[in-house]
């Protein structure tokens, strides 16, 4: 007979395997798993409906570990219910190369959905990954066949709640009335520099409300029977819901409980004896024994669970072979068949046309040549659809009340990025997003996480210079073409005409391991001519647009300025001197072609001018000192080379 262990028990485990994995590294954050631990068993015991041996299986729950400093609440879940994660895993929390790092990070991990960390973003993460659900559903299920049908859950704490993204995004999942989104908020009222009520005393369930949730106050957060009832009324709701559960942070611990010293440092050896004291856990550290394990253990449950979705999508299937066969390509993250014949129809329509257009009606061009191709395209815009150009003719926009595939994002520009993270994440669709340029400051840090997390994001930004004008330097972008740039994993790509958009746009679809950034202009820039081989290296990022026989100097350009190098180097060849022109649309790209290419781009022993309008310090790896590892084997000067940028 199966021994009956207590829901209590199960928590417990969740404090000690948490207490002693951040006393052994010394490191860490154990009040929030300590504190939390009920409500764990709560929604991993009773609700839900995941499979510890196929991490990825499509209908999954999702849940999203949003103040993931906690991390080893997740690592404790997975390793307890089954996952692949050992314990010699937990042993090793927070150690180089891991699978169990700091904070939570998505392909490190099995079971973990989302990186977590930058607080607020692992709640936007979840709102993308409800909408992307609501979405699939109304496009893919039919009557009695609802083969789109799970919850995202999260857990959040006060810091996630204080940061204004998480009201950008939450307002939004409001007015969208994402039902199958349930998040359950830690109100333990202590953060890293004490009680939060000296500086943070919103009304959190009103505030809620207002967002047009449904809210479930005042829930015990240690009566697992109390947090199961209120996810089950959860699950009855039309709108989203947020659970506020009162809990204890550090709970067990009979001296540091509710108190910041157990928000974000290892508790002792000394406390940590009396932890286990209090709870009555005599178990060695990192020792579970048998039964607890069984208690947990998820595997049987959860094979059961993929096998009856198996079993219902094999049917669907048989009456809707279509729709089954697109849902699963969407789902794997494949692009269609003839994607590569679709953008170069695209670019050829380019050639023929030969438009003096700006190249956010350029990349407007782009998406509406390859929307009817990409059913995945999820577009939108933080308010600025008009402006920033990425609706289609064929798109519909996203309501309450009908399925769509643009995004209305409003005045929301890091919520819309991090939204579009939780797309991505979640699969089925390709998510782009748009504002001005100057206000990616606004979506950086989601951005990077895209780069981090090595999303298909693609960030649209457009008004991307002092072209823009009127509009006076609050809106005229210096540093954020080259500070985007900067940022590991992620492509950025400023083309100067209609061809090079429709380039940029085609790389930025097929590229499978990270976010691309396109960044556009208001100003008309002139058609540039290019030969087949021309228009086929803009892909490398960076090629030679204009070239001359005995060339004495190489101007690099990019996007509006290409047109102000072109002219120069007809001008100075009316002086009988001869200059090449490269144009470098994606100095990402660029550089990481091979050695062979680039010099054959960036010729050695030729002077190179840098022309774009913005900042000049990112160029010097182009125009400045050169290695010469052939003769001196020291740092030079030889050519005397020089950057320039347009004066602003």
């Amino acid at each position: 007979m199966t021994q009956q262990i207590s829901t209590s028990t199960m928590a417990n485990a969740i404090r000690a395997l948490s207490m002693d994995a951040v006393q052994a590294a010394n490191s860490g954050h154990p009040g929030m798993p300590m504190g939390m631990a009920e409500i764990a068993v709560a929604l991993w015991q009773r609700h839900l409906r995941h499979n510890p041996s196929n991490p990825k299986w499509a209908n999954r729950d999702r849940f999203v570990l949003s103040n993931g400093h906690g991390s080893m609440l997740i690592y404790s879940l997975l390793h307890l219910t089954g996952y692949d994660l050992s314990m010699a895993d937990l042993k090793a929390f927070r150690q180089m190369h891991s699978k169990t790092p700091g904070h939570p990070e998505v392909h490190v991990t099995p079971g973990v959905e989302t990186t977590t960390g930058p607080l607020g973003q692992g709640i936007s993460n979840a709102v993308g990954m409800a909408l992307a659900e609501k979405l699939l559903a109304e496009e893919f299920n039919r009557p009695g066949a609802e083969v789109v049908d799970h919850y995202t859950y999260a857990f959040v704490g006060d810091g996630c709640l204080m940061e204004g993204i998480s009201h950008e995004v939450c307002s939004l999942a409001g007015t969208l009335r994402l039902s199958k989104l349930i998040v359950l908020y830690d109100d333990n009222g202590i953060s890293i520099d004490g009680k939060v009520d000296g500086w943070f005393r919103d009304n959190t369930p009103q505030r809620f409300e207002s967002y047009g949730w449904n809210v479930i106050p005042a829930v015990d957060g240690h009566d697992v029977d109390a947090v199961d009832a209120a996810i089950s009324a959860a699950k009855k709701a039309d709108k989203p819901t947020l659970i506020c559960c009162k809990t204890v942070i550090g709970k067990g611990s009979p001296n540091l409980a509710g108190t910041d010293k157990v928000h974000g440092a290892a508790l002792g050896e000394k406390e940590i004896a009396a932890v286990r004291e209090a709870l009555g856990w005599s178990h060695a550290p990192f020792e579970i024994p048998a039964e607890i394990y069984a208690a947990w253990d998820a595997k049987a449950k959860g094979a059961e669970l993929e096998a009856q979705w198996n079993s219902q999508f094999a049917a669907y299937s048989a009456s809707n072979a279509q729709e089954a066969a697109e849902l699963q390509r969407r789902l794997q993250g494949q692009l269609p068949a003839n994607i590569d014949a679709v953008i170069a129809n695209a670019i050829a329509a380019c050639t023929e046309k030969k438009e003096t257009i700006a190249t956010r009606k350029a990349s407007q061009n782009a998406i509406q040549a390859l929307a009817p191709s990409l059913p995945e395209f999820l577009g939108g815009s933080a308010d600025l659809t008009g402006s920033n150009l990425t609706n289609w003719k064929e798109c519909k926009a996203v309501r309450t009340d009908q399925w769509g595939n643009h995004i209305n994002y409003g005045v929301r520009e890091f919520g819309m990025s991090a939204i579009m993270n939780g797309i991505a994440l979640h699969g089925g669709y390709l998510p782009f997003g748009a504002t001005f340029l100057t206000f990616s400051d606004y979506s950086r840090n989601a951005i990077r996480m895209a780069a981090l997390m090595k999303l298909r994001s693609i960030f649209v930004f457009t008004h991307d210079s002092i072209g823009l004008g009127e509009d006076g330097p609050t809106h005229q972008s210096v540093e954020h073409v080259s500070s985007l740039r900067l940022i590991p994993n992620s492509d950025t790509w400023r083309p100067c005409d209609t061809v090079e958009s429709a380039v940029a746009w085609g790389y930025a679809v097929k590229r499978a391991d990270g976010p691309s950034n396109l960044i556009f202009s208001r100003q008309n820039l002139p058609y540039q001519e290019r030969s087949a081989a021309q228009i086929a290296d803009i892909a490398r990022g960076g090629y030679v647009l204009v070239d001359a026989a005995d060339a004495k100097a190489i101007l690099i350009a990019t996007g509006s300025e290409i047109e102000l190098a072109v002219k120069a180097a007809q001008e100075l060849a009316q002086e009988g001197i001869a200059v090449r022109v490269v144009s470098m649309p994606s100095s990402n790209v660029f550089d990481r072609q091979d050695a062979a290419y680039k010099a054959s781009v960036l010729t050695r022993g030729l002077p190179r001018v840098a022309v774009e309008a913005g900042v000049t310090d990112f160029w010097h790896k182009y125009v400045g000192l050169e290695y010469d590892n052939q003769s001196s084997n020291q740092w030079l000067w030889p050519y005397r080379s020089q950057y320039f940028a347009c004066p602003l």
